[in-house]
């Protein structure tokens, strides 16, 4: 398959580090808290990416960042007259995308909530960083009223706008982690070779937002802190099974909480840990984040991150353990199958 990876790169026995990142902005929490609550998250976002991409070079991590397509967007007239001619009418008409269009700014410069071209633009200036898709308009793909004509159309305008921005879309996350498997054919129809999948156990399982049970947040609760779930790595025999390959993620990342301070020694070694089994054995380890997660207390989660990278740096070292992001295993994959 034609690809526009790093030709160096080559796939071995020692442990893999994928990266992700959910780039959204404000379009991926409109429908959970009020902008004017948040802002300084988004705000936090733009000032922590930059940071982030310094971050990635010094210790050499390769990325993918699962970018919303209407952060693509210069104004927001181009927006709106690039909008899908088909768009999905969710049940519940707090997660419709389209009407929240004419309460935004008029460009990036006024609206640093929306818009992101000059972010995209420094992301894809640093090496070793994919821009993938969070589909068009962070389209939930569990909740009642989508359905697969309406989520071809948004993936369709988002991988048009990328072209635009000479940016070829190859992995895809799906919002709010919603894997509808039903929809896995028309991603491959699209071009799309790589896809971040849940975790096996099941308090990780694809779910509407809705159905997330009090009970299932205590367990992801203490699984951030201890393991109770496994280290969540796996072989890359595994993920060979299906195509669009599916990366399950490993371990999301969380932010640093002033309530939860002194479990912060435990969340470190909950990930830690994880990257040492995996590099030992040779597995597969995927860690996840947003940016706007880091959009507060922007120094300690920098902080904490690069305590993350430290300890890949010695595994690199000592077990030859390899970054990659998800266009680029995909891409080696291809090349071994």
């Amino acid at each position: 398959m034609k690809t526009r990876q790093n030709p160096k790169l080559t796939l071995n026995e020692n442990g893999i580090f994928l990266t992700s990142l959910d780039f959204e902005l404000y379009w991926g929490m409109r429908d959970k808290i009020p902008l004017e609550k948040y802002k300084k998250n988004i705000l936090g976002a733009r000032k922590a990416i930059p940071r982030i991409l310094k971050l990635f070079a010094k210790y050499e991590i390769h990325a993918t960042w699962a970018t919303v397509g209407f952060l693509f967007y210069n104004t927001r007239e181009e927006l709106i007259h690039n909008l899908p001619s088909k768009r999905t009418h969710y049940i519940n008409s707090n997660l419709i995308p389209y009407d929240h269009i004419k309460n935004i700014g008029f460009s990036e410069e006024e609206d640093p909530f929306h818009f992101a071209p000059s972010l995209i633009k420094t992301i894809k200036s640093y090496p070793h960083q994919e821009i993938g898709t969070h589909t068009l308009s962070h389209y939930y793909c569990l909740e009642k009223g989508q359905d697969i004509e309406t989520f071809k159309n948004d993936l369709e305008v988002s991988l048009k706008i990328a072209k635009q921005h000479n940016i070829v879309l190859e992995s895809l996350v799906f919002p709010r982690n919603q894997i509808n498997n039903e929809y896995l054919d028309v991603c491959k129809e699209m071009g799309i070779k790589a896809l971040r999948g849940n975790q096996s156990n099941w308090i990780y399982k694809a779910k509407k937002e809705e159905d997330i049970s009090i009970i299932t947040k205590g367990f992801r609760f203490i699984d951030r802190n201890f393991n109770i779930s496994g280290h969540n790595s796996y072989s890359k025999d595994t993920v060979l099974k299906s195509f669009p390959f599916n990366f399950p993620a490993s371990r999301f990342l969380y932010w640093y909480s002033k309530n939860f301070k002194f479990l912060e020694s435990f969340r470190l070694q909950r990930i830690l840990s994880d990257l040492s089994y995996t590099s030992r054995i040779g597995h597969i380890y995927h860690l996840w984040w947003h940016p706007h997660n880091f959009g507060v207390n922007i120094k300690k989660n920098l902080n904490f991150l690069e305590k993350i990278l430290r300890h890949f740096k010695t595994l690199k070292i000592k077990y030859g353990m390899t970054s990659l992001n998800m266009g680029e295993l995909a891409h080696l994959l291809n090349m071994e199958d």
